[in-house]
């Protein structure tokens, strides 16, 4: 066996753990914590508040990125985040039992949030020093899949765990023992990790010389971004393009689990995780790469349009649930994977526009900064959207978040977009 095959045999033991690992304490900071609120009893005003502003870590994750580079190694730093994601999972574990539980659970969800962004930064750059560069293209598909497959495993098997849990020891026990999983997993990663991750010679500490380079690109870089021609549309754009759909996924758990009395549909926990986290997720990856499939063909300006409606009007399936309130499974679960499908094909839109901003010579930092900025995108509208539901109703509510779709369009409308962006060449799409 040549020594390509050896680190591409390597890889195999740590790319795709490394990106299960990054994606589970994300998808318990944007969803699992909603719907565990909503199963103890915090109101919806304060479930939206509060988990929205748990997206700022990821808004201001270019500013800290580059004391990543300066400060040890990505190696140190991705086992020494998930040592801290672990135990803030298990703080949460801990307090959850508390009078105090919403304040105490919250400080660690802050502690998980920093922690799981400034993984991130970690394994990204990790990724690229820890494979050779014919290594990486490889693996770009499987560290998609298995950063996939935590999203499903947090949004739908944990929940269905939960619900299990629920019925076997109360909600509060329920709970508590789940993120006790959580933290026993995440620990269990970082001792995998601390001896399976490779040391590559480029991750030895930088010289004060590099140190100082870094800092005057990261200040150059920020320059750049913000000179770029038509930036201001551009930012219009990576902000309103999910106006409407940022404040129904805040809602979109609490709607399905409040009782009929309440406008809810009244399913249960381990219900939602089937309904929401599996058939919904699925059908939001089959979208994706539909989404991907068809623009590499015409190119992404020609499917735009179908995409800024294909992201917003199966919001409208919300309407019908809030309305109608079918006792039917499988009906609730049809029209959450419509509204699913239509929001994994028009994101598609959403990310190859988030490339297209950041071709040039710095595209990965500005990449990062795009993905600050559509952090910033959800987590402005999701922090008031509890309130408002709470003050007009569901179904309201719902009617409004497809009103919500109208920015989105207008700032689709200004964007500067090349004609064949996104489209394969004769020549590639013979190969």
């Amino acid at each position: 066996m040549n020594s390509n095959a050896k680190v591409k045999g390597k890889g195999w033991f740590w790319v795709p753990t490394l990106y299960f690992a990054e994606g589970i304490p994300y998808v318990v900071v944007m969803t699992v914590s909603v719907i565990m609120y909503k199963k103890l009893e915090v109101s919806n005003t304060e479930i939206a508040l509060y988990t929205s502003w748990l997206y700022l870590p990821w808004v201001i994750k270019p500013l800290w990125s580059p004391f990543v580079d300066l400060i040890k190694t990505k190696r140190y730093w991705i086992v020494a985040m998930q040592l801290l994601i672990g135990a803030a999972f298990a703080g949460v574990a801990f307090t959850i039992p508390t009078s105090e539980f919403f304040r105490y659970t919250l400080a660690f969800f802050w502690l998980l949030a920093f922690s799981s962004a400034t993984h991130d930064i970690a394994a990204d750059g990790f990724y690229m020093l820890g494979l050779p560069k014919h290594d990486q293209a490889f693996f770009v598909g499987i560290r998609s899949t298995f950063y996939r497959l935590a999203m499903i495993t947090g949004q739908g098997v944990l929940i269905i765990l939960a619900g299990s849990l629920e019925g076997a020891l109360g909600i509060t026990t329920g709970w508590m023992v789940t993120f006790g999983i959580l933290a026993a997993l995440m620990l269990a990663f970082m001792v995998y990790h601390a001896f399976m991750l490779p040391r590559p010679e480029i991750l030895q500490q930088t010289t004060e010389v590099s140190r100082k380079n870094i800092l005057n690109e990261f200040v150059q870089t920020i320059t750049l971004f913000f000179k770029k021609e038509g930036i201001i549309a551009m930012l219009a754009f990576l902000l309103l393009f999910r106006f409407g759909e940022a404040q129904l996924v805040k809602m979109a758990s609490p709607f399905l689990l409040d009782e009929v009395s309440e406008g809810g549909l009244a399913l249960s926990t381990a219900e939602v995780g089937i309904v929401y986290g599996t058939i919904g997720i699925i059908a939001l990856t089959i979208g994706g790469i539909l989404g991907g499939i068809v623009v590499s063909r015409r190119g992404l300006k020609y499917w735009l349009w179908w995409m800024v409606l294909s992201i917003n009007l199966p919001n409208a399936a919300y309407i019908y649930l809030s309305f109608v309130r079918p006792e039917s499974f499988y009906l609730i679960s049809t029209a959450v994977a419509i509204e699913q499908f239509g929001y994994g094909f028009g994101f598609t839109a959403y990310m190859l526009y988030m490339i297209y901003i950041a071709e040039g010579p710095y595209k990965t930092a500005h990449f990062a900064l795009c993905t600050a900025f559509m952090a910033l995108g959800m987590m402005l509208p999701g922090m008031f959207s509890g309130a408002l539901q709470e003050m007009i109703g569901y179904q309201k509510f719902f009617v409004w978040v497809v009103v919500s779709a109208i920015p989105g369009f207008i700032a689709a409308y200004f964007i500067p977009l090349d004609a064949n962006f996104g489209k394969k060449t004769e020549t590639e799409q013979q190969t």
